[in-house]
């Protein structure tokens, strides 16, 4: 018998009504549709405008998907793991409140803030606590409001980033599928290219903090890139040799939807034909924590039982890594 993994048996996924284009932004800021799409691959954005809403808010659309496409019972999930780098509010968990709002009134909830690479730490946490034995359920979300941390005269990050979530579901299995390998890592050497300076403990908001835009989203685009490139490739091409995968082992690609550029160099590393790599930053431009899971329910019904997965992610702090999954389940077309 095969030892117990932890496999996905749902996905789910919300994007906002609204679409901010590169036309748009055009009338906004110092930029231009070709230079956007040939820079990033982004040609949209979608933005949650509405008053008084935030990342709960998409957690809890993308949940209901998932919940409404399973069938599953929200009151036998074990524990909710909600992905973010813009919680609702600085200390009250953003999970705690998505879980009674789906109905998950059983289980135990937090946050988890690794910047981009949030949605793929957050598959190391939900696989470990299936593999003890001691939960069945794990609902694992992505969700940021990126558009809540930026500044729309800033053409370095306001062209990237949308608003987005993905929502999936951990179990027990049996037959071999779910996660087989994870090689993830930080290096507090980022923390200066990729930051939002104030509202922390080391510099708390102030009249003179707001003032200076300090608490919107700040990048170094260069060391960035650079850092992004060769990291998400250098991880990719490790998970692969150490489990004997070549290129046509490996059905699909799961890149983190930060730059197409980073996406095409990742999969060039691991010599991977373009139909076999997930891409939608198009769509949806950078949602921070929703793009892994995004991908995975706008490719879900492509998706076979037992097809090699291979999710890379970098982001902020910095944190970086790649995840080797098999995939459970055929969908319903």
């Amino acid at each position: 018998m095969n030892r117990l993994k932890a496999a996905i048996t749902a996905v789910g996924a919300y994007v906002p009504e609204y679409v901010l284009t590169n036309q748009i932004l055009e009338t906004m800021v110092d930029t231009n549709d070709e230079w956007i799409t040939s820079r990033t691959g982004i040609k949209q954005r979608h933005i949650l405008k509405e008053e008084g809403k935030g990342t709960s808010y998409l957690a809890i659309k993308a949940a209901e998907d998932l919940l409404q496409k399973s069938g599953a019972n929200p009151e036998e999930i074990d524990m909710v793991i909600v992905g973010t780098a813009t919680p609702d509010q600085p200390v009250a968990a953003t999970a705690a409140y998505v879980a009674s709002q789906i109905g998950a009134v059983n289980a135990f909830s937090y946050d988890l803030q690794a910047a981009c690479s949030s949605f793929l730490f957050g598959m190391s946490t939900a696989a470990s606590y299936i593999e003890s034995g001691r939960y069945k359920k794990v609902l694992l979300i992505g969700a940021d409001k990126m558009s809540s941390i930026l500044d729309y005269t800033d053409r370095t990050t306001c062209i990237i980033f949308g608003d987005g979530a993905g929502a999936a579901l951990f179990e027990p299995n049996e037959e071999g599928l779910g996660l087989q390998d994870e090689y993830l890592r930080s290096d507090g050497i980022g923390r200066d290219f990729l930051k939002i300076e104030a509202g922390g403990s080391i510099l708390p908001a102030s009249e003179e903090t707001v003032k200076n835009k300090q608490h919107f989203v700040y990048q170094d685009g260069k060391t960035v890139f650079k850092f992004a490139v060769s990291n998400m490739a250098d991880v990719t091409e490790k998970i692969m040799t150490r489990n004997n995968l070549t290129k046509e082992d490996v059905q699909w690609l799961v890149p983190h939807q930060a730059n197409k550029r980073i996406i095409d160099a990742t999969a060039n590393r691991a010599e991977l034909d373009p139909s076999k790599v997930m891409v939608n930053i198009q769509k949806y431009g950078n949602t921070t924590s929703a793009t892994l899971p995004l991908l995975l329910n706008d490719y879900e019904k492509q998706l076979k039982k037992g097809d090699n997965l291979i999710f890379a992610a970098f982001g902020g702090g910095f944190t970086w890594g790649s995840i080797y999954l098999k995939w459970a389940y055929n969908a319903k077309q």
